[in-house]
């Protein structure tokens, strides 16, 4: 009895398999790992936020309401101011009353951020004590 190194003529096949057990095994350890990093990296810095909370106010007479267009026109209660710095004077005039009233913001939804955030600059260098912000609440049922 002879062994033949050369295949047999009908058997030119080739058999290829991959154990794919250890590749199995290495994701899951990852896996694993993973899971247990996540969460000790997100939250590294303890932080406690803020609640969320509607609060009902109401609006006093002597409160200032300065509204946003969406074309970012300012007005102060009906009437267009005609710059930044005129804000700023009648916003000075406003600020040494006492009480100091409340400036409350009306922003329209398609206003862009710069006319709210002029408001809220000119209220700064007025020396203005409490700012609010005027919204719809939430319809009900969620």
């Amino acid at each position: 009895m002879a062994i033949s190194a050369a295949p047999a003529e009908g058997d030119d096949e080739v058999i290829a398999a991959i154990n794919t057990t250890p590749l199995v095994d290495v994701m899951l350890v990852l896996l694993i790992i993973f899971l247990i990093t996540i969460p000790v990296v997100t939250t590294s810095v303890p932080v406690e936020l803020p609640k969320e909370t509607v609060e009902v106010r109401e609006s006093k007479p002597e409160n200032l309401v300065i509204s946003v267009d969406s074309s970012n026109a300012i007005y102060i209660q009906d009437s267009k101011v005609a710059s930044t710095r005129a804000l700023v004077e009648h916003l000075k005039k406003v600020s040494v009353q006492q009480p100091q009233p409340e400036v409350q913001i009306r922003g329209d939804l398609t206003a862009q951020y710069e006319g709210v955030g002029k408001i809220l600059y000119a209220c700064q260098l007025a020396g203005i004590g409490k700012v609010a912000f005027i919204t719809e609440p939430p319809a009900r049922g969620g």
